[in-house]
């Protein structure tokens, strides 16, 4: 198991020394979601990590593609000046490469399309030859839906086709496509390990892969998918004992409440983004994860039977309980105040305060222990292809965030999570966009009825420089894109 806590004074990790690895692919093929997914898991680990997109590279130093040459997307013969302009937009990322090595860095996803074996080899020899481990990493797709999908969700946004109408940018991106598959040469040269997706997950190959970190990158890469989706996230209810964890209380009557406000809040909110992609929300699965703890699993409930109000039949929803999702282990301080532990623990809150990431207080766990504890969690959320909603503990759902949206593990005990906000989660190609929104305010909103006997898991409501801005009743509030 691996979780962010330590870097070495190298920075590098594992023994693994530096990786590069150079994306191969015809474009809309999803290596630049693949990549950035591999960027998150990684820099997740602890291991420091980037990836150089050779596209967005190419639009800092010349621009658009209208201010670009004709020929320039196209391969083949090419005028001096566009060879010109490649070489500098080369030379430029593979610049970018080696600076992220010397100031420390430890992988590299080089995000190109790489298509032709000379310059695969130029590129990998280059590197090789000053000790960097080199792999190629090859995205290919026979699925017309998938590359039309991508075409239509990532290129047409770009910054490339700004301003263009969609289906003649569609088209033109269709051109460049096809003029690249006149060149294109897949991966069949063993010089360097490579590894081969096919659909984006549907299948894998691996040839001559070695070393922990290495084989990492292979077990997560077989399980991640590009399917849109959306994660939900929300708190669980009020329950009857809120400061006891080792009561694991029921909901209180204001807990089943907020229980049945949740449902008509996720439901009405999930139909509408459906709806406006053009998908029936009869058709698509909502898939629940809870803790197994009574107040967790017990505010999934209501999705599962019809209530008095409810006009339509039960959505598709499928409940699973997860154990490892339980809440932070507060030990010996379980059901104290602040005031209490500074008086009986006063070494140990010294220590909890300096570093209340990785301090574990006595016989209870650190965030970095409930880290280690989510991982398979992490997983299992990648390999999801449903919309999910998570209803969990403050705890578990700062560390799920955190590694969402990519934020250095010393910040994840300071990410508030309100209960009477559900937090909206829509994993991009070049990121992560998430807002929140406000649907409760009744008995157990902290704002109203804080309990300090349980600072252990709510720590970020006693701290200030809080991560999630105040979320409007009538509306969302953007949590950020990472």
């Amino acid at each position: 198991m691996v979780a962010p806590l330590y870097t070495t004074a190298s920075g590098l990790l594992f023994h693994a020394g530096k990786i590069l690895v150079c994306t191969v692919g015809l474009p809309a093929r999803g290596k630049t979601h693949v990549s950035r997914a591999l960027e998150r898991y990684l820099r997740w680990t602890g291991v420091k990590t980037t990836v150089i997109s050779l596209g967005d590279y190419r639009r800092k130093v010349l621009g658009s593609a209208q201010k670009l040459p004709p020929d320039y997307f196209t391969l083949g013969e090419k005028s001096e000046e566009t060879i010109k302009l490649r070489e500098k937009v080369l030379q430029g990322c593979e610049q970018q490469i080696w600076d992220f090595f010397n100031a420390g860095g430890q992988v590299v996803i080089y995000d190109a399309n790489n298509g032709t074996r000379e310059r695969r080899n130029a590129v990998a020899e280059k590197f090789d030859k000053a000790g960097i481990h080199v792999i190629m990493l090859e995205n290919s797709c026979d699925n017309e839906e998938i590359i039309m999908a991508n075409i239509r969700s990532v290129k047409i946004s770009s910054p490339d086709y700004r301003s263009w109408d969609p289906e003649r940018a569609v088209q033109d991106y269709l051109n460049r496509i096809k003029d690249h598959e006149l060149h294109y040469e897949p991966v069949e040269e063993t010089t360097w390990p490579f590894i081969r997706i096919k659909n984006v997950g549907e299948k894998i190959m691996v040839n001559n892969v070695h070393g922990y970190l290495q084989s990492r990158i292979v077990f997560f890469l077989m399980n991640i998918h590009n399917r849109p989706r959306t994660i939900y996230f929300a708190r669980s209810g009020q329950s009857l004992i809120e400061h006891s964890y080792k009561a694991d209380s029921d909901l209180s009557p204001a807990g089943w409440e907020y229980a049945e406000r949740l449902k008509e809040f996720v439901l009405d909110r999930r139909a509408k983004s459906l709806e406006q992609r053009g998908i029936n929300p009869a058709e698509r699965r909502l898939v629940i994860w809870s803790s197994a703890r009574r107040r967790s699993h017990h505010t999934a409930w209501p999705f599962l039977t019809k209530g008095a109000n409810d006009h339509a039949p039960p959505p598709k929803v499928k409940v699973l309980e997860r154990p490892q999702m339980s809440e932070i282990n507060p030990g010996v301080w379980d059901g104290l105040s602040p005031d209490q532990v500074r008086k009986y623990y006063p070494d140990e809150w010294e220590r909890f305060v300096n570093d209340p990431y990785a301090y574990r207080a006595p016989r209870a766990e650190s965030y970095h222990d409930l880290c280690v504890r989510l991982e398979p969690t992490l997983i299992e959320l990648e390999r999801e292809r449903e919309d999910l909603l998570i209803i969990g503990h403050a705890s578990v759902i700062r560390c799920i965030l955190a590694y969402l949206i990519g934020l250095p593990a010393s910040e994840i005990p300071a990410i508030e999570v309100a209960r009477g906000d559900l937090i909206e989660v829509v994993p991009t190609s070049y990121g992560v966009y998430s807002q929140a929104h406000h649907f409760w305010d009744g008995p157990g909103r902290s704002a109203s009825g804080k309990d300090e006997h349980n600072f252990y898991e709510n720590y970020a409501e006693d701290t200030r420089g809080k991560r999630r801005p105040e979320a409007k009743a009538d509306g969302a509030s953007a949590v950020g894109r990472r």
